[in-house]
């Protein structure tokens, strides 16, 4: 019987230990990249289905194919509406986009330290912010004109304007979720009130900080693109440029355009989660979570 039991013993340990052994390299790449590759892969076959199975020959420019988005969009370098314009009007599309998300960044996390320190602000504040974040963009853009021209500075406005709520609302929810046992404990050694915010509040914040980051990074992508979209003076952004190849029926490069805009974006919230797992990644699990 004691034998038997020993036996039973080593066997549960060796399961344990084989599956405390950590997944290959190769494992782990394949469950990252194959499942994006399987799909992405679906999507390039019901794009050519559509483009060529459903859609008449006379239509086909409302969806072309994928490889004449690539060499009519991509390949072609030359000219206006080539690869090198549109690599301008992304560059145009960057600079705005990060001006507004830097000036909301600012904003944002100051209300969020004020709101954070004074109940009564909070209370005055956030109903005209949901307001504000429930308007309808195209709703302001007239006043946006009339009151900043329609340059660059309007596509700065409207980046920041779009983008300023989820920061303003990570924050002040992170800055607040800090535990009650700790701010009882900075109390009872008289700490200060500036003392807790740096030391407490923030770290515990850094999580949910930067799940508005990330959000708000890819509104201000957004926020550049629609802002250029409507005001048309300055440097061409992505905005003008799906204007004009709307306006004029070139599939092609408005497809490669779009996929421009939305490389744009997904580069940006790339950026802010790289910096997200520098800064804490190693010492937060709910960095993972967010």
């Amino acid at each position: 019987m004691t034998k038997e039991i020993s036996q039973l013993y080593r066997s549960a340990e060796g399961d344990c230990h084989r599956s405390s052994k950590t997944p290959s390299r190769f494992r782990l790449f394949c469950a990252s990249f194959f499942p994006p590759f399987v799909f992405g892969s679906l999507v390039i076959a019901g794009w050519y289905l559509i483009s060529y199975g459903i859609l008449d020959e006379s239509r086909r420019f409302l969806l072309q194919p994928p490889h004449k988005v690539l060499t009519n969009g991509f390949l072609d370098w030359g000219g206006r509406d080539g690869l090198a314009g549109m690599l301008e009007s992304l560059w145009s599309s960057t600079k705005v986009a990060g001006i507004g998300l830097f000036f909301a960044i600012l904003i944002g996390f100051l209300l969020a330290v004020i709101m954070s320190q004074a109940v009564a602000v909070e209370k005055a504040l956030f109903p005209y912010l949901v307001t504000l974040q429930a308007i309808p963009i195209l709703a302001v853009v007239p006043l946006i004109m009339f009151w900043w021209g329609s340059g660059q500075t309007s596509r700065v406005v409207v980046c920041i304007l779009i983008s300023l709520f989820p920061i303003i609302v990570n924050t002040l929810f992170g800055l607040q979720s800090a535990e009650k046992d700790m701010h009882a404990l900075f109390t009872l050694h008289s700490a200060s009130r500036f003392t807790k915010l740096r030391k407490l509040m923030i770290p515990a914040a850094l999580p949910a900080i930067f799940a508005g980051l990330r959000i708000s990074a890819g509104l201000s992508v957004i926020g550049a693109i629609v802002g250029d979209f409507f005001f048309g003076k300055g440097e061409v952004g992505l905005g003008q440029l799906i204007k004009r190849f709307s306006s004029e029926l070139q599939g092609e490069e408005l497809l490669a355009a779009v996929i421009l805009s939305s490389a744009l974006g997904v580069a940006v919230f790339l950026l802010f989660t790289w910096i997200q797992n520098k800064a804490i990644g190693k010492w937060s699990d709910r960095a993972d979570l967010i």
